[in-house]
């Protein structure tokens, strides 16, 4: 053991450690044994404290205070474990505080409060540590790994007193070592204590060193970025001086002349530009910047790229709209059939412009399935209209600044796809087409789609502000329009600034007639061919529509015909310069087999089958929903890769007919002895929606009642517990594959009379639809009498698009 040691011993004999100390609470430290630390006193209590210490041994407990802000701890805001200190010295400050130099003794612990007032009065336990008298390899190893680390860390520029450093190499005592490096270190307040805490001395030790590793890692990365960070002032100082040199010899070259006349001719720029006042004074004042730059400056390329930008922007460039509305209906005509809703709204806005020339351009949004026209109807727009079309896609984008842009503080920044597109079109009143609106990503870069509300938004946008330019441009003139796949993506916000035109698919007959006034014509055209070499007849083409795809859209479609059309390229290449007509029976030797089959036809009504409809993303579906009944305990089992509303739909359905029983001729507890399977073939597709609720009522009153279902008649409609019918939606596309399937009569809800008018009038003129309330009404249609002998169902044959029962 060291004299030091020992002398240390001998003062605490000699000062007796009474049972009971004033408390001074201190903040921002934690006072470790051995320890000599200046100490500013000015609350109340603590100068009591002192006073009270002074009068007596010198001796206080300086404990830590948890929250460094409150300026009154009270008992539970003091840490427990302390130090108990003794006052060396005392000064009294003209402002009333005390300044008093302590020595920290030994560790103690607070076991009770025995005064709150004048002072904190604590009964202590004074903390005895084993002393370590004969250190192992391990521990003189871990003493000496501390001594070098901390020589390491004051080479780094830590501030450690030389004193300190020969004081470490004179401690042999491995919890002394422990306290003397902690009190050193500068470490937060809730890691101090933790060391005071450990009463162990190896453990200390141990506890430390972790400290002292993390905080040497610490200094040397600090210590690699000073140095980083001075040679980069030493190479700004050298590149300075070397463009002075380089200005120099340009002046005397007469280069600085050509500098000058490339600042007048962008000050020429920004006159010629016609800028509003705001956006010019900025400009000019960019302008001037640059002219007092170094040309070789980092900053000088940044301002240049700015102004650059600034003055092709088209601040007053504007086109003349077309507001002959005749010749606007005629180009839309021609580059697209029907979509009449859509024509009609374009041409409002023209006939709005012809009688009030400052009116703002409306904000569109386009919805449908892929493959409708979405986007070529926007630049038929910009065509019947005069005006120049830009296209961006939204689709996948995260970042904000990809519509706002990037400050120009960052290297390589740039205005927004917005600003980007408008320099695009060269003038500011385009048709601005972004497509898949509904696809727009989100994450910790912001929120593009939050963005955009400002873009469309026509009491805003006279006044957007990208990033990049930091000045506003006026979007009122432009005319937005949006495309998306499904309207559910698109945030609340965002959808409330649109006018939404919903395009729905194409019916088969609607398909025919645009394959032959422009697809085949553009794939003729496209692959070498004319009207002399090729025919495709209606019939052809009828097939190719219902055998070899399968969707709401044209892409497919055009996909086929494309093939057929390059086989009979490759006869005429080959020689062959007879035409070739391509017919319903050949048309499998150009593309194969047919890829779709439709759904055979039910040849006779059967017991327990109903005939249901449902929306696909495609257009519509049939679906023929089975059940049978078995002996058993009540169970209902529904297969088919149901979705949850659909089993919901088919619980209720069931609970109905039970709730009906009397009247359905069925026995009170006739499901006690029953178990029913309810069966929606094609049982790989997934099925969902609300739509099938009475199809599956119907399929299961049959069989319980053994009365057979129509087969000539279709429904669609949601079922309540009470029989009730209610309104659904995608009717049109539903009708359509009623019709596909040869069947005429269709049961819809009551409700869903209004969307009898989205369906074209030659196909209305085709189909009868029964509206119906209830479920009685249902079944009052739908039921026939009883037959003796029912066949097995016929099977469903080909692949089918993901069903929903909307």
């Amino acid at each position: 053991m060291s004299d030091e040691k020992e002398k240390q011993e001998q003062k605490e004999e000699q000062l007796v450690i009474p049972d009971t100390l004033p408390l001074l609470p201190v903040r921002d430290i934690v006072i470790f044994p051995f320890m000599i630390v200046p100490l500013f006193v000015g609350r109340e209590k603590s100068i009591n404290a002192v006073d009270m210490a002074l009068t007596k041994e010198r001796l206080v407990f300086l404990s830590t205070q948890k929250d460094i802000s409150n300026e009154e701890p009270g008992t539970n805001d003091l840490y427990k474990t302390g130090t108990v200190g003794i006052v060396m010295r005392m000064l009294k400050l003209p402002d009333g505080r005390v300044k008093v130099l302590v020595q920290g003794l030994t560790r103690a612990v607070i076991k009770q409060y025995v005064h709150e007032r004048p002072s904190y009065i604590v009964s202590i336990e004074k903390v005895k540590e084993n002393p370590v008298l004969q250190p192992s390899l391990e521990i003189e190893a871990m003493m000496r790994n501390i001594r070098d680390q901390l020589e390491k860390l004051a080479s780094l520029g830590k501030a450690i007193s030389p004193e300190i450093m020969v004081i470490m190499e004179t401690v042999n005592e491995p919890g002394r070592l422990a306290d003397i490096v902690a009190a050193n270190l500068g470490l937060k307040v809730e890691d101090a204590q933790i060391i005071l805490e450990i009463f162990d001395p190896v453990k200390r030790l141990e506890k430390v060193t972790e400290y002292l590793v993390k905080e040497l890692q610490v200094s040397t990365m600090q210590a690699k970025i000073q140095s980083q960070a001075k040679e980069e002032m030493d190479k700004s100082q050298r590149e300075y001086y070397l463009r002075e040199q380089m200005r120099a010899i340009k002046s005397e070259l007469g280069e600085l002349e050509e500098i000058t006349e490339d600042i007048d001719e962008m000050r020429k720029k920004v006159k010629k530009a016609k800028m509003p006042p705001d956006v010019e004074k900025e400009a000019l004042k960019q302008t001037g910047r640059l002219e007092s730059m170094h040309p070789d400056a980092a900053e000088s390329a940044i301002i240049r790229t700015y102004l650059d930008w600034l003055v092709e922007l088209p601040w007053s460039k504007t086109t003349k709209d077309t507001l002959d509305i005749k010749k606007a209906k005629k180009v839309l005509d021609e580059d697209h059939y029907d979509l009449e809703k859509v024509k009609e709204r374009i041409l409002e806005y023209l006939a709005v412009r012809k009688l009030h020339q400052k009116s703002k351009g409306p904000i569109l949004c386009f919805v449908g399935p892929p493959g409708v026209g979405k986007t070529s109807l926007g630049r038929s727009i910009a065509k019947a209209m005069g005006r120049k079309f830009v296209r961006i896609s939204l689709g996948g984008i995260k970042d904000e600044a990809e519509i706002r842009g990037h400050r120009r503080t960052y290297v390589g920044a740039l205005p927004g796809r917005i600003i980007q597109g408008i320099k695009q079109a060269g003038t500011n009143n385009p048709v601005f087409m972004m497509d898949e609106i509904d696809k727009i990503g989100t994450d910790f870069r912001g929120d593009p789609a939050s963005a955009l509300l400002e873009v469309l938004d026509p009491e805003q946008n006279n006044a957007f502000s990208d990033h990049y330019l930091n000045l506003p441009f006026d979007l009122s003139k432009v005319m937005f329009i949006t495309t998306a796949n499904m309207l559910d993506p698109i945030p609340d916000a965002l959808k409330d600034r649109m006018e939404v035109l919903e395009l729905a698919g194409y019916t088969e007959e609607e398909k025919l007639e645009i394959v032959k006034k422009y697809i085949i014509e553009r794939q003729f055209n496209e692959n070498g061919l004319s009207k002399k070499l090729i025919e495709i007849t209606d019939d052809a083409i009828k097939k190719v529509i219902s055998q070899y795809t399968k969707e709401a859209g044209l892409r497919n479609l055009e996909r086929e015909i494309a093939s057929v059309c390059r086989k009979v390229a490759r006869k005429v290449a080959e020689g062959e310069k007879i035409q070739t007509t391509v017919t319903a029976k050949t048309v499998e030797e150009y593309l194969g087999v047919p890829k779709f089959i439709p759904e055979a036809e039910r040849e006779e009504d059967e017991i327990g089958v109903a005939t249901g409809l449902a929306w696909t993303p495609v257009g519509g579906e049939i679906l023929y929903i089975e059940a049978t009944t078995m002996k058993g305990k009540g169970n209902l089992t529904l297969t088919g890769h149901l979705g949850e509303v659909m089993k919901e739909s088919a619980h209720a359905a069931l609970s109905y007919a039970r709730s009906r029983a009397k009247d359905l001729g069925l026995a009170d507890d006739f499901y006690k002895e029953l178990d029913i399977h309810v069966h929606v073939p094609a049982g790989a597709i997934p099925k969902d929606g609300p739509s099938a609720g009475i199809t599956m009522a119907t399929a299961l009153i049959s069989t319980l009642s053994r009365t057979p279902v129509s087969k000539d008649i279709a429904m669609t409609g949601e079922i309540t517990l009470r029989g009730r019918v209610l309104p659904i939606g995608g009717i049109k596309e539903k009708a359509l594959a009623a019709l596909r399937a040869k069947i005429r009569t269709i049961v819809v809800p009551e409700r869903n009379k209004k969307d009898i008018e989205e369906i074209p009038k030659d196909i209305q003129k085709k189909l009868k639809f029964i509206f119906v309330k209830h479920m009685d009404d249902v079944l009052r249609i739908t039921l026939k009498k009883k037959v003796k002998a029912v066949k097995k169902p016929l099977p469903l044959i080909g692949k089918r698009s993901i069903a929903v029962a909307r």
